[in-house]
C-alpha cells in the first residue's frame, strides 16, 4: 500500500501506532549508516539514493501484513542471507518482511545498511 505522503516526517505520522517505533528506528538507522544519501518519498515510502544517483538503493514501507526493508544492494542481500535465515524472517532478492515489530534484529538492519553504504555492487 503506497503512501501519498510527500515527506519522510508526514509518513512517519500516516504508520499505525504499534509499528511507529520500529519505524522510527529503522530511519534513525538509516540517517546515520546512509550519510552520502538522500533521504526522499519514492514509490510511496521513504527511500534512500545515493548523492548524485538516481537509483533507489534502500527504503522502508509499512505494509498491510508487514513492515518492509528493502536493500537493493545485491552483493549485500547475499552476504547476509544466512543471518536473516536464522532470524526466521522472509525475504527475498531484495526485500526483508518482518511481520512484527518484535521481529526486526536491528543490530543486523544496522550492519546491513553500513554494508549498503559501503556497497559498490549492483542494484537489483
Amino acid at each position: 500500500m503506497q503512501s501519498k505522503s510527500k515527506t519522510v516526517n508526514a509518513y512517519l505520522e500516516e504508520v499505525p501506532a504499534e509499528r511507529k517505533a520500529g519505524i522510527t528506528q529503522l530511519r534513525n538507522l538509516c540517517l546515520v549508516a546512509l550519510t552520502s544519501f538522500t533521504e526522499s518519498m519514492e514509490y510511496g515510502m521513504p527511500s534512500y539514493k545515493r548523492e548524485g544517483v538516481d537509483e533507489v538503493e534502500v527504503a522502508f514501507a509499512s505494509q498491510k501484513n508487514y513492515i518492509s526493508l528493502y536493500i537493493l544492494k545485491q552483493d549485500v542481500m547475499n552476504a547476509y542471507k544466512e543471518k536473516l535465515a536464522r532470524t526466521g524472517v522472509s525475504f527475498g532478492k531484495g526485500c526483508i518482511r518482518f511481520t512484527k515489530v518484535e521481529r526486526i534484529d536491528f543490530e543486523i538492519v544496522e550492519e546491513m545498511l553500513n554494508a549498503a553504504a559501503e556497497s559498490d555492487g549492483e542494484i537489483c
